[in-house]
């Protein structure tokens, strides 16, 4: 027998090594393995076996890594189409469907010591004092952690050993699950009584699974019509409807994936499907997946899924690949979200993913969003997705008023831009006399945007990208957000021939507007969230936990607050800067504007008390700004996709760009123009084909590389995808030029 086996270097081929009389019945298609590859041993991953090879002399396979296979024949399918799709080679895409805590050779279960209390048979001896006080605590608990142990009874391990010496004890070696949510206190909760639009999304939902669960076979489709687009406005009750189609596939003994955009989500989330499904005839196990887990958390929360024994996984974009058998239901939450998106390759959308695991599992797919993607809408009116509207709040609570406060007319009479206009500030301080919570919101961390000189005009840049550097107060210091570049604060203006003790800030960044807001409110209790506060895995928790307890008053944050959180206090939401994205060179501006200002506006009036949101614009009759202060998703899109159309931008094409970088300017132009002509060369047949480019990239130099792109459009990317990998393969360029490329692109900087 031999087996097939994909090595985790990128070469784009797999090779045939024998299975020796050893581990004849241990591998699999899916195994992972280690193998001699010259005079290296590497691991990789078993993707076929066969009674034979075309190759002669073939090399045996050294060991088999773990007792289960990793990776499951489907997931393995999944891959392959990853790397296909998404023009990477087959390795990389291979490599991403398994967490490093999971792929290393090492990776094991945490054993711990524990102690027992035995039965005590005849008359029970006298003990020392010390030894006396560690029985009563085992014989009331019957069990503990030998470390836990100790560390109540301040004693040593020796004294321990004696009670098992004596026959009172006994201490064993066990595995200790790293569960990241051991902690937390879970109080189960019941299904809520539906409204007539939650009822009916969920009746189409379930009669979908149904229909795949009859089904031996996965329907051959040309369409993704196993998908639905939830769409309903902030605080409509698409979490609840989420949950009871989970106790659906669960009823059908099939498990899901919950994926949800932004790590800050995840407590919540984590909390409120846990509480529905911690007790009762559908008890699971909710297993999370993220990027915040320790490696260990990681290992233990995979294994889980892989056993079976957790039947739910919630996580980010990665969490896609979960090992769940049988798959029954994949939940996307807040779809639109461009961080579903992987900026490293392979470059997959967990969307797409999504959407293509669910045709091949038979599995149905839900995306869920109040302001959902310009992509998933259109393949709604085209019959690909199937459309659910939820357009009410639950408990007929009222939408936000959302109040645009224009900012010029607020300069004018400050004669200056002022951070909190008269009526934001006006509204701040009702909400702390009523005791009422308010949320802040501005997508710019930091405390100053740039540092300048207002005589000679002097910028602090970035030394290695096309940035101005950000100026964070508290550390002294001037950072870049592109490359981690840091430097001291100058205290006059570095141009030698200037030296203009008068250098200034200027913009504004979370920690000043939370600076501000001691100054304008003392008694009030500020937070921050942004990504400068947010630096261990709990904080995300403990700051939610406070703010939903009452402890803050007004949470200040960037784009981790603008979305999927819910706390009924919250009656005001303050959007500093609204049109900040507005003006970026990226076709997507206007529609990321709408997303963030409709999302961030959804946290206020959640509960009893009627919400207000004041977006503060220096630019308020922009469409985007109008159509979001009204809550009208379809009237935004019907006026964006007619400038989409006329342009041929997604998602009336798709987009894949091509992205060239080196440390030297005039060999990145080079060999971009010579892409061009080849890509032009050879790719003919594709009739609808528009090729734009090569430009310098929105940020020409980033981390010392400049970088040129080339922007393809066509409607038939996967037919693209097929060609440009051939194209790379047979591309020669400059050793220190290097190519990536991006399918559907959700950024163009």
């Amino acid at each position: 027998m031999i087996a097939r086996v994909s090595l985790e270097i990128a070469l784009r081929k797999e090779f045939d090594y024998s299975i020796p009389a050893n581990l004849a019945g241990q591998i699999d298609v899916g195994s992972r393995v280690q193998v001699p590859f010259g005079p290296r041993k590497i691991l990789g991953v078993v993707t076929a076996v066969a009674e034979e090879s075309g190759h002669a002399n073939l090399k045996p396979i050294l060991k088999v890594i773990g007792a289960q296979t990793l990776v499951t024949p489907k997931v393995l399918k999944l891959a392959r189409w990853i790397g296909e799709y998404y023009c990477c080679a087959p390795e990389i895409a291979l490599k991403s469907v398994l967490p490093e805590a999971v792929r290393k050779e090492d990776a094991r279960w945490r054993e711990r010591l524990f102690v027992r209390a035995l039965p005590s048979v005849g008359e029970f001896p006298k003990l020392p004092k010390r030894q006396q006080e560690i029985w009563n605590l085992l014989e009331e608990r019957r069990e503990l952690p030998l470390a836990e142990l100790l560390e109540l009874t301040k004693t040593t391990a020796a004294t321990v050993r004696k009670l098992e010496d004596r026959g009172l004890v006994s201490i064993t070696s066990e595995v200790s699950e790293r569960d990241p949510y051991a902690r937390e206190t879970i109080l189960p909760t019941q299904n809520i009584v539906l409204n007539p639009a939650q009822a009916v999304a969920l009746e189409k939902i379930n009669a979908a699974m149904d229909q795949r669960h009859d089904e031996v076979e996965p329907a051959p489709t040309t369409a993704a019509t196993s998908t639905f687009l939830l769409h309903g406005v902030t605080g409509s009750g698409k979490t609840e409807v989420y949950l009871q189609a989970l106790a659906h596939a669960l009823e059908q003994g099939k498990g899901a994936i919950v994926l949800v955009p932004e790590i800050s989500l995840t407590p919540q989330t984590v909390e409120r499907f846990k509480a529905r499904f911690s007790s009762g005839k559908l008890q699971t196990l909710v297993a999370v997946l993220h990027s915040h887990l320790s490696a260990g958390e990681r290992h233990d929360e995979w294994h889980k899924i892989r056993q079976g024994r957790a039947r739910i996984v919630i996580g980010a974009r990665s969490a896609i690949f979960a090992p769940v058998e049988p798959l029954g239901l994949i939940i996307v939450d807040e779809e639109h979200e461009h961080t579903y998106k992987q900026e490293e390759a392979p470059r997959y959308h967990a969307r797409d993913v999504a959407i293509m695991r669910g045709q091949m599992e038979n599995a149905v797919v839900v995306l869920g969003s109040a302001t959902p993607s310009m992509e998933s809408f259109y393949n709604c009116k085209r019959g690909k997705f199937t459309l659910l509207e939820m357009p009410e709040r639950v408990d007929d609570q009222k939408m936000p008023q959302v109040r645009v406060v224009d900012m010029r007319q607020a300069m004018y009479k400050e004669k200056g831009p002022p951070l909190f206009s008269p009526q934001l500030k006006e509204a701040i301080t009702q909400r702390l006399e009523r005791g009422e919570q308010t949320i802040l919101f501005l997508n710019r961390r930091g405390y100053s945007t740039s540092l300048l000189c207002p005589k000679c005009g002097y910028v602090a840049n970035c030394p290695n990208c096309s940035v101005s550097l950000t100026y964070h107060r508290i550390e002294q210091k001037l950072s870049c957000h592109i490359c981690g570049h840091n430097e001291r604060v100058p205290l006059v203006c570095p141009e030698p021939k200037c030296k203009n003790p008068a250098i200034r800030f200027a913009g504004t960044g979370t920690q000043k507007v939370e600076e501000v807001l001691a100054k304008l409110f003392p008694k009030a209790r500020v937070k921050r969230m942004d990504a400068d506060t947010m630096k261990r895995k709990d904080d995300y928790r403990h700051v939610l936990g406070d703010f939903r307890t009452g402890k803050i008053d007004i949470l200040v944050g960037t784009q981790m607050i603008a979305k999927g959180l819910h706390f009924p206090n919250v009656t005001l939401v303050g959007i500093i800067y609204a049109d900040s994205a507005l003006h970026q060179p990226d076709f997507r501006a206007g529609e990321r504007t709408f997303q963030l200002l409709t999302q961030v506006s959804g946290r206020a009036g959640r509960g009893d008390v009627e919400g207000e949101v004041f977006v503060q614009a220096f630019t308020p009759f922009h469409p985007a700004i109008q159509y979001a202060r009204r809550h009208d998703f379809v009237g935004f899109y019907e006026q964006e996709i007619e400038f989409r159309e006329q342009l041929k931008y997604p998602p009336a094409s798709r987009v894949a760009l091509l992205t060239l970088k080196g440390r030297n300017e005039e060999k990145v132009k080079f060999s971009a123009d010579h892409l061009k002509r080849e890509l032009e060369k050879k790719l003919k047949s594709l009739k609808d084909l528009i090729i734009a480019g090569p430009a310098p990239a929105p940020l020409l130099r980033a981390e010392n590389f400049y970088r040129y792109q080339i922007m393809l459009r066509t409607r038939a990317m996967s037919a693209l995808s097929r060609e440009l990998a051939q194209i790379i393969q047979s591309l020669t360029q400059p050793e220190d030029v290097t190519l990536a490329v991006d399918i559907d692109p959700v950024s163009l900087s």
